[in-house]
């Protein structure tokens, strides 16, 4: 007959594991939505810029449209004051 004993070391040794695990996972969580949200407004920075580009050679209302949804702006005006500050 075998009589074993676990002692308290080994529960506070995975309890610690256990929470630097949760603390590393939230962490990386935290880093990848923080990347994710950066992508995004890099993203759309480059389509603004990008339409802007494509504004200045072709004038059409599609493109208008486009800027306007991306910028919030509402007049044809305002849209070639952004681009003008966009582009440089």
């Amino acid at each position: 007959m075998k009589f074993e004993l676990k002692t308290e070391k080994e529960n506070y040794s995975k309890s610690f594991f256990q929470f630097f695990g949760i603390f590393f996972f939230l962490n990386l969580i935290i880093i990848l939505c923080d990347v994710s949200l950066k992508l995004g407004i890099i993203s759309r920075n480059h389509k603004i810029e990008y339409n802007c580009r494509l504004l200045s050679i072709e004038k059409s209302k599609p493109q208008f449209k486009k800027l306007s949804r991306l910028s919030n702006l509402k007049s044809k005006q305002q849209i070639w004051e952004f681009c003008r500050e966009a582009i440089k």
